[in-house]
């Protein structure tokens, strides 16, 4: 079963940045699509941002040209950096795996991003 731990959530102040990162562990790492999500208090889970196997990204329009995703295959990692913060932008931040042939979807528990005004 797939296992990711997310970390780098906190507190910061509008304008600022956080870095999120995500840890995969017992996977064969480049199997699998790794996203983003997000939900914001309110509101249902909604996706931020994802990278395919091939290093390929996409985003949420709300977030283009603020938030940056990227992946190492070699340390089954996935990151978000995240920019310009916007108090918009807090919500508990999730990490998913897409296996590419199973479709199986697997889950990370969550990280808070509180971004104060």
């Amino acid at each position: 079963q797939v296992q990711l731990v997310e970390s780098g959530g906190g507190l910061v102040q509008s304008g600022g940045s956080l870095r999120l990162s995500c840890v995969a562990s017992r996977v064969i790492f480049y199997d699998y699509t790794m996203a983003w999500y997000r939900q914001r208090p309110g509101n249902q889970r909604e996706l931020v941002a994802s990278a395919t196997t091939a290093g390929n990204a996409g985003y949420a329009d709300s977030v283009k040209g603020r938030f940056a995703v990227s992946r190492d295959n070699a340390k089954n990692t996935v990151t978000l950096q995240m920019n310009n913060l916007k108090p918009e932008d807090t919500g508990v931040y999730y990490c998913r795996a897409d296996h590419i042939y199973s479709r199986l979807i697997s889950w990370g528990q969550g990280t808070q991003v509180t971004v104060s005004s």
